[in-house]
């Protein structure tokens, strides 16, 4: 029999798509604990079939294949959004790279309309037309339809006119979401890029002895090896100063270091590098989910590939993209950018979410400028002093207040025509591996 959380999986695959789900409600239908529906979930949302979304809440999606993922055409964006082709079915095949959000005049919104983009709209007749003249698909929120005209013009024009039962920031939240997937999936490094594998690391069986260790250290002028069992499972490291003040037959799982830190293929870089500069390590075992030893990650390798990944790929011109890409940096480290629709809530404001972000890439940036180093966030402190609206223009400026070998706190002013709108506290975690021009 089904545990209770894989009855609520299955009760999840029977709801129809774009419905919302809660804890407290699925508890209540299934006769059920929250713990356990919270458990169900979560389950369904890595299986593909729920996504949780930010103001919005968790919605039952339609569960995309990752093959499908490989490239977000507008085929696989059918499914994310639980669409509908209206016309224009020849495009189907063309390749998502961004997306506009039509709450604009159709004068100020030229400007921002770029081929192979996708207008996300109501149903505005002459912006969709706008769109498709100049050769942006059309995706209509709210279940509304096309007039037979557009409907035309989207198969003359081969550009995608879609519908989706969605309003239009769940819409968008769950396209930037698979854009953003797809961005982070090739941009960051992991552990399966560069480790040594088995057939080229040295390694030592726990039945050996302190003398075998001698031995493949001075054939290697390496100090640190793992300790595996005869079915190749890592069981241990050891390394020169394990070995101090034991006689040569002394069996190596006598000294050595047991369940010692590891690393999986698809670790990423970044926490590997985490790892080595807090822990002090120079080589980290890379095992399989049942702990077989795979192979070894090196402490230099780790550091040169960062080096050369300081650049990032830009495959795709996700939400975040467009946001951060308006920030121009002036003399002193200090920022300026314009609020454009993208950055807007529904009240014609900036978003919270988007005005951290922008003040967390300053910092970033800030500190891969001044102190040559990259950095990941541990804490935000934003406070929204006043309301900003569409078309705004902004100054950011972060400060170093205080640095040391693995953190730094910034205090950041973000201000409009010389008077303060936003401010903000930004703990970062300092990162090995970057090497400044």
């Amino acid at each position: 029999m089904a545990s209770k959380r894989e009855q609520g999986v299955e009760y999840i695959k029977t709801l129809k798509i774009g419905e919302r789900i809660s804890v407290r409600g699925l508890a209540y239908d299934l006769e059920i604990s929250e713990g356990t529906a919270y458990q169900a979930i979560k389950t369904a949302e890595d299986r593909g079939l729920v996504s949780t979304i930010e103001r919005v809440g968790t919605v039952r999606i339609d569960q995309m294949l990752p093959a499908q993922m490989e490239t977000l055409n507008y085929h696989a964006l059918i499914q994310i959004i639980n669409g509908v082709v209206l016309g224009g079915d020849a495009g189907l095949n063309k390749v998502l790279h961004r997306f506009l959000i039509g709450a604009m005049t159709g004068d100020r919104m030229v400007p921002y309309i770029t081929k192979d983009s996708l207008l996300i709209v109501g149903n505005r007749e002459e912006i969709q037309r706008l769109a498709l003249e100049n050769g942006a698909a059309v995706l209509i929120t709210g279940g509304l339809g096309a007039s037979p005209a557009i409907i035309e013009l989207a198969n003359q024009k081969a550009l995608p006119v879609l519908m989706t039962p969605f309003d239009t920031y769940t819409v968008a939240s769950l396209i930037n979401r698979a854009l953003a997937d797809q961005a982070i999936k090739h941009k960051i490094a992991t552990v399966a890029d560069i480790y040594i594998p088995l057939a080229q690391t040295q390694y030592l069986y726990s039945r050996q002895t302190v003398a075998d260790y001698k031995r493949l250290n001075r054939n290697t002028n390496h100090s640190r090896f793992p300790v595996i069992t005869q079915r190749q499972q890592l069981v241990g490291v050891v390394t020169s100063k394990d070995i101090l003040d034991h006689g040569g037959q002394t069996t190596i799982d006598k000294v050595m270091t047991a369940t010692p830190a590891t690393v999986n293929e698809t670790t990423s870089l970044a926490s590997v590098s985490h790892m080595m500069v807090y822990d002090g390590y120079e080589l980290i075992p890379v095992v399989d989910n049942r702990m077989h030893l795979l192979g070894i990650i090196s402490r230099q390798d780790v550091m040169a590939t960062l080096d050369s990944h300081q650049e990032p790929l830009q495959l795709h011109d996700t939400f975040y993209d467009q946001v951060v890409s308006n920030l121009k940096e002036t003399i002193g480290g200090v920022y300026q950018l314009v609020v454009t629709p993208q950055m807007i809530n529904q009240l014609g404001t900036i978003s919270l979410g988007v005005l951290s972000e922008l003040v967390v890439n300053t910092c970033q940036r800030l500190l891969l400028t001044k102190l040559k180093r990259p950095s990941t966030i541990d804490q935000v402190d934003l406070h929204y002093l006043r309301l900003i609206q569409l078309d705004t223009e902004l100054t950011i400026t972060p400060v170093i207040m205080e640095s040391g070998r693995h953190s730094a706190k910034l205090d950041v002013n973000v201000q409009q025509g010389g008077g303060l709108v936003a401010k903000a506290i930004i703990v970062c975690q300092l990162l090995e591996g970057h090497r400044g021009k």
